[in-house]
């Protein structure tokens, strides 16, 4: 979801950019196992690179679905992190004080109070707010 429009110099950009990680990718082999090159990756980059810098608004198309790839990976990547990060952290926790009876909230109901207002001590008065920064 893209709130502009892209402009040539996104294409541009995109260009180089993904241009760059295939000539990386190409040349991982010659460079690290002494192996021969990905040339038709190089040639890929090359060609990407050029058609960047030469005619961007050709690239309108590939850029998009690019884009789109990216939009739905990220919503994947999101929920999956987001997923392990509840399940793994926030639910072990809450375990952690049901097993001890833990209620740092307070929000057990007691039938026979009144009122669960709490009153604020002297500390919090207006002078508190005097310094800070």
């Amino acid at each position: 979801m893209e709130l502009r429009p892209p402009t040539n110099k996104d294409y541009r950009n995109f260009a180089l950019i993904v241009g760059g990680i295939f000539l990386i990718i190409s040349l991982w082999p010659l460079l690290f196992r002494g192996n021969e090159p990905y040339w038709w990756l190089t040639g890929v980059a090359g060609t990407l690179m050029a058609v960047g810098l030469i005619f961007p608004k050709v690239l309108a198309p590939v850029y998009r679905v690019w884009m789109k790839i990216g939009e739905v990976l990220g919503w994947i990547n999101s929920h999956i992190i987001l997923g392990i990060i509840f399940y793994g952290l926030f639910t072990p926790i809450a375990l952690f004080f049901k097993v001890t009876k833990k209620d740092p909230m307070h929000r057990k109901l007691d039938p026979q109070k009144a009122s669960y207002w709490e009153e604020r001590s002297d500390s919090s008065a207006s002078d508190s707010m005097k310094y800070q920064f």
